[in-house]
């Protein structure tokens, strides 16, 4: 496998396609499995972190070139972006090398005319490097004027989103954010509840002797954060579902929906069930009813429940903003994960950053209200509507649980007696919770308990 290269056609077809996809990568690591562990392990790490750090990277580059990214061809910008990272980022890289090596790919694809000019960029970033990566030198003092463009450029996310967070949340806890954001963080799993103390004590030693260290997770009793595993489908246990990838923050959302043995559930834009799974548990010797908007989401969702063998699971397609005569008044509980702008996952799922627009919020909020207004029918009077969001975005989280209260009979109650302690605030006490990036080791989310009046 020429590294590189794959990288660099894996980049043009993100460019062409406007799908710059976490999953397309993994689709082309999954591709070579059989390679030297070292050449994967490049390639994982020079295609993710370029993905991750494309307007800083973009920056950098036109400050030294005569064309800005936008004007260059695809190919010519990928392949500028690729070793810029290699140069700045990875130092068992010899910057000599990534120089050579974007050379030989511009004439091998064609440019040969452009090489010159890629060879006289990185040339030119290489003898600047030091300056750079100093973030007190001169090179980035005229961005300092900008404060919102300065960590736009430094952390590789879109000045619009970053006034928005300061404009709900804060300076100080937008930046916050953000520097969790660059730090990364592990993958959390959850043990099956079926299992005994002693079983998930060995499962947990079986996937430590695969060389993956295992951590518990402060905020939840069965959950356990993973570092050093690629991917979790070789891991023991994986295959016969004693355990599942969920970020603890999903896992919570179902705690505050206080689901008991014997309820009905709803869970309405339920793809790929990890809520489900978990609900499925707690309702015991009750049912969940559960689906999303496709033949695909639904395969996933049935093949996560047959995994964790959820035998009191029904999937379904529907579209969640077309009322369903026959489920009114049916569910105990309705868990209502809607479909939102992903602010408070742009860390697992990098693309978001890039693909999500402000002009996108006040469709999502549409959409999101169409979705209330067809679901919230299903909930018996007295039970619970969980409304739910992985974003960070008030007019998609606050405002929509007042729209709710506002229109139908709901009202929010207190989510304390389902959270850990730490967590308890007055916001807590009045129904809702925003956990933010990274702050408790979790995705950024929303949940709101609504209990419908009788």
């Amino acid at each position: 496998m020429d590294t590189r290269e794959t990288a660099l056609l894996l980049f043009v077809e993100m460019e062409k396609t406007k799908n710059f996809g976490s999953s397309l990568i993994r689709d082309t690591l999954n591709k070579y499995d059989y390679e030297d562990p070292r050449e994967k392990a490049f390639l994982k790490r020079l295609t993710e972190g370029t993905l991750e750090s494309l307007l800083t990277l973009d920056y950098v580059i036109n400050a030294y070139s005569k064309t800005p990214t936008n004007k260059m061809k695809p190919l010519i910008r990928s392949l500028l972006r690729l070793s810029v990272y290699q140069i700045l980022y990875m130092d068992t890289v010899p910057d000599s090398a990534a120089c050579n090596e974007a050379v030989r790919l511009a004439k091998k694809k064609g440019f040969e005319r452009l090489s010159g000019f890629v060879n006289g960029v990185l040339r030119t970033i290489t003898r600047n490097k030091e300056e750079i990566l100093n973030s007190e030198s001169a090179f980035w003092q005229e961005l300092q004027k900008n404060p919102v463009q300065a960590l736009s450029v430094r952390y590789s996310v879109p000045e619009w989103m970053i006034s928005l967070w300061e404009a709900q949340y804060g300076e100080e806890k937008t930046e916050s954010m953000l520097e969790r954001l660059k730090n990364g963080r592990p993958l959390t799993i959850r043990l099956d509840s079926r299992l005994t103390e002693e079983e998930k004590a060995q499962e947990i030693a079986a996937i430590e002797a695969e060389g993956v260290t295992v951590q518990k997770h402060q905020l939840y009793a069965d959950a356990w954060n993973l570092e050093g595993c690629e991917g979790i489908g070789h891991l023991p246990g994986f295959a016969e579902g004693l355990f599942y990838a969920q970020d603890v923050s999903s896992m919570l959302a179902v705690e505050a929906a206080g689901i008991s043995c014997g309820m009905t559930v709803m869970d309405l834009c339920s793809a790929p069930g990890g809520k489900t799974t978990l609900a499925a548990r707690k309702a015991g010797s009750g049912k969940v009813i559960c689906g999303d908007v496709s033949e695909r989401k639904a395969a996933l969702i049935l093949e996560n429940t047959d995994r964790m063998k959820c035998s009191n699971v029904s999937v379904n397609v529907w579209d969640a903003s077309v009322f369903m005569e026959q489920y009114k008044e049916s569910a105990d509980v309705v868990l209502l994960d809607v479909p939102c702008s992903g602010l408070g996952v742009i860390g697992r799922k990098k693309e978001i950053r890039y693909r999500v627009t402000k002009e996108d919020l006040a469709a999502l909020v549409t959409l999101q209200k169409k979705i209330v207004d067809a679901c919230w029918q299903y909930v018996k009077p007295g039970g619970i509507l969980l409304y739910s969001t992985c974003t960070l975005d008030m007019s998609e989280n606050e405002e929509m649980v007042r729209y709710v209260t506002e229109k139908y009979p709901f009202e929010a109650e207190s989510i304390d007696p389902f959270l850990p302690e730490c967590l308890h605030s007055q916001q807590t006490k009045a129904g809702f919770l925003q956990l933010f990036l990274g702050e408790w080791d979790t995705d950024g989310f929303f949940m709101a308990r609504l209990r419908r009046k009788k």
